[in-house]
């Protein structure tokens, strides 16, 4: 035989002139095996066409098993050139044969298994392991493949049993030995940091429920989104959505409980004349919005260019969109005074207050035609 083109093989057979092309593997029958070392010699160099043996003129086809042998030395040759495609589809011809053979069935399989390991294909390389041991319990090379798979699924606890189990065939196996000592390592670790998950979602559950005992104690309604329609949650809903409570704001602040057990919620200030907002991280349910106003304004923003935005001259509302109002608060409320109102309802885990200078004509266009309640 003498090699073509980019790993190709060709042949011509002597006897009766005629050329025979390698049928590829599923289509026919595969090239006949690649010669053997004979006498201690080496192989034939690249280039040169080695004489093939003349073939009867009459001879008969190869028989199953002879068939499984050779595609199995053909995938054998397309592992050793690191095609590991060709090897797959090789070995996978040779086990469509209908042969009896247990010994080389199992052969198959384990080498298939190989060439899907170097693939990257693991669940399918297990599974040929797998069926490796079944024809041939003792295969050392099959369980050898069969641990590596587990060890790259993460599947450490497999891993140490399979090594195990080859470990009694072979007790000095090498890499046996060395897989087990590491996936024990791993599991351990693996086991380590599922207690560590497994006691941080207990410790979050416990604050979850507490949370959601404070706010429902405190009468402080939640909205579940997104809906088309806004929902008031209560009893078991409000616990699902605390399971997933969250912000929209972009800090991704939360409402929490301090270390006193008090609220502390974050409170975005929208400023409609401007299209400007404010933003604060952690309000504590006691506090004035009144003290928050004096600190946000002590120093003018720079979109105020008129120099109105000054804490004595500020008015405070919310809004009840449902029944599209106005509720106007007082400054000198608590925030809590103001989430327990009954048409308050708390959107995506945020209380927002809207801010208005008191008498401006933004303000009275924006209230033009809506009902305004007062605290």
């Amino acid at each position: 035989r003498r090699r073509c083109g980019s790993g190709a093989r060709c042949g011509a057979a002597q006897g009766n002139h005629h050329t025979a092309e390698r049928s590829a593997p599923g289509r026919g029958a595969p090239h006949s095996p690649r010669w053997d070392k004979v006498g201690g010699g080496s192989p034939p160099s690249r280039g040169r066409v080695p004489p093939e043996p003349r073939s009867p003129p009459h001879a008969a086809p190869p028989r199953p098993a002879e068939l499984a042998a050779m595609y199995k030395n053909e995938g054998n040759a397309y592992f050793g050139e690191k095609d590991y495609g060709r090897a797959v589809r090789a070995y996978s011809e040779g086990l469509r044969q209908r042969f009896g053979d247990v010994e080389l069935r199992a052969v198959l399989l384990s080498n298939r298994a190989a060439a899907h390991c170097r693939l990257g294909n693991y669940r399918s390389a297990l599974a040929d392991a797998t069926q490796a041991r079944k024809l041939k319990p003792d295969h050392l090379k099959a369980i050898v493949r069969g641990a590596l798979c587990h060890m790259e699924l993460r599947n450490y606890s497999e891993a140490i049993t399979w090594c195990e189990e080859g470990l009694r065939i072979d007790s000095k196996e090498k890499k046996l030995l060395e897989m087990r000592c590491k996936a024990d390592k791993l599991k351990r670790v693996e086991e380590r940091d599922a207690r560590k998950a497994k006691a941080m979602a207990k410790k979050e559950q416990c604050q979850k429920e507490r949370l959601l005992a404070a706010i429902k104690e405190r009468n402080i309604k939640l909205v579940v989104e997104p809906s088309s329609e806004e929902e008031e949650i209560s009893g078991s809903l409000a616990e699902i959505c605390l399971d997933g409570f969250h912000s929209d704001n972009a800090t991704g602040a939360k409402v929490h409980l301090d270390a006193d057990g008090n609220l502390n919620w974050p409170v975005l200030f929208l400023y409609p004349e401007h299209e400007q907002t404010d933003f604060i991280e952690a309000f504590h349910e006691n506090s004035r919005f009144i003290d928050h106003l004096m600190v946000m304004f002590a120093e003018l923003p720079p979109w105020d260019l008129e120099r109105k935005y000054l804490p004595r001259n500020l008015e405070l509302y919310f809004e009840d969109e449902e029944r599209a109002e106005m509720y106007e608060l007082n400054p000198a409320h608590t925030l809590l005074q103001v989430l327990q109102h009954q048409r308050y309802f708390v959107k995506a885990g945020t209380p927002t207050v809207l801010a208005f200078v008191k008498s401006s004509p933004f303000s009275k266009k924006y209230f033009s035609g809506k009902k305004v309640h007062r605290l």
